[in-house]
């Protein structure tokens, strides 16, 4: 998987999770700063191991 970053057409941020075959998995919401989207995606990338299933399915 890999984050892409992307500026948008009004001169904000975001970035996509893509997956290794080249889907987009999730798309982040817009930045007004390139560092507020990195920042986010540091984060991301440090909490992930720990993230929790919440199924509510049943």
């Amino acid at each position: 998987m890999k984050f892409v970053v992307k500026k948008t057409s009004n001169d904000q941020y975001r970035f996509n999770l893509v997956a290794s075959n080249g889907q987009v998995v999730a798309t982040s919401e817009t930045y007004k700063r390139k560092a507020s989207a990195m920042d986010t995606i540091a984060s991301i990338r440090q909490r992930v191991g720990a993230a929790t299933i919440d199924d509510q399915t049943e």
